[in-house]
């Protein structure tokens, strides 16, 4: 069981499993601020498609690290808690209670456990590395398994981010991921301060919620949100290229998929997606008190008596 101090909330769980309804009643709750723990939900340009809540959505209640991103931006887990720490100083300040709310694990990860201290890539290098990372025809995996092999082992052959970003740390460093990896870093957050949540649901359910809410997102205007995106001419390197759906509606756009195959590829994406969110969970959070979804009042009295 974790801390139940005056200390930040945290507040996990897969896409589309009620986070950010359940993080609303916690602040009204506690006086709290919302901050953002998604990769995604960073970027400006999509509100819609990575389910940004609204103005409306967010009530009177603040929120921050939502929408502050430029799409061309690169953002990654570093600048996010660079972010992250002057956000916690300014709502210690004003005497609230951060409640950071999210589905990407790496952040959480990096929250309580501090980030490894890799070197700043120099300009030339990253652009090099995402030049190859974008053409489908250059095996990423075979170079990093000649220059380190041990690396290559932890890193799927489809995962070209991932292998783009190992084999630009040894151009910069001479190092191996691993190798920074290994080195201590001290983490934002005490873990024995914090009180630390997952939300826990049915995978039927979970599966059919992600299915609804993409429904409810084309018909908001998810297809116009990915067009405009399109329209800037972005590199398909770039993080915001790879949210959830972007890539079956893009298809669809350039007229290679019919609009009901990019609606059930973007719809399978992200269920594949909360699978793996899942497995994250599992893996990582055994710890975390468990939250149970059977509807968002019986949530918020879990909640509250753990509180």
């Amino acid at each position: 069981m974790t801390s139940k101090g005056q200390g930040p909330i945290l507040l996990a769980g897969q896409t589309a499993s009620g986070k950010s309804d359940l993080a609303l009643q916690i602040a009204e709750h506690v006086d709290g601020v919302i901050v953002n723990a998604d990769s995604m939900q960073v970027y400006r340009e999509l509100q819609i498609l990575t389910a940004r809540p609204t103005l409306d959505e967010m009530g009177n209640i603040p929120h921050e690290l939502y929408g502050h991103v430029a799409a061309e931006t690169p953002w990654s887990v570093g600048r996010w808690l660079d972010d992250m720490a002057s956000v916690l100083k300014d709502i210690q300040k004003q005497g609230k209670r951060a409640i950071i709310t999210g589905g990407t694990g790496l952040y959480f990860k990096a929250l309580l456990e501090g980030l490894s201290p890799v070197p700043e890539i120099a300009p030339e290098i990253r652009e090099k590395w995402r030049q190859r990372a974008s053409d489908p025809d250059f095996n990423l995996h075979r170079v990093l398994a000649e220059r380190d092999p041990e690396m290559a082992g932890q890193i799927r052959p489809q995962d070209r981010q991932r292998l783009a970003r190992a084999l630009e740390v040894i151009d910069q460093t001479g190092q191996s991921l691993l190798y920074w990896q290994q080195q201590p870093d001290i983490a934002l957050l005490d873990p024995d301060k914090t009180t630390r949540l997952v939300m826990e649901i049915d995978r039927d359910r979970l599966y059919e919620r992600c299915n609804k809410r993409f429904d409810r997102m084309m018909d908001r205007g998810a297809l116009d949100e990915v067009e405009a995106l399109l329209n800037l001419n972005l590199s398909s390197t770039l993080p915001v290229m790879r949210a959830l759906g972007v890539r079956p509606l893009a298809a669809y756009l350039s007229g290679n998929l019919s609009k009901t195959e990019a609606v059930e590829k973007a719809k399978a994406e992200t269920r594949q997606y909360a699978k793996r969110q899942s497995t994250w969970i599992r893996g990582n959070m055994i710890s975390w008190n468990k939250v149970v979804l059977k509807d968002m009042k019986t949530c918020a009295a879990d909640f509250f008596s753990i509180i």
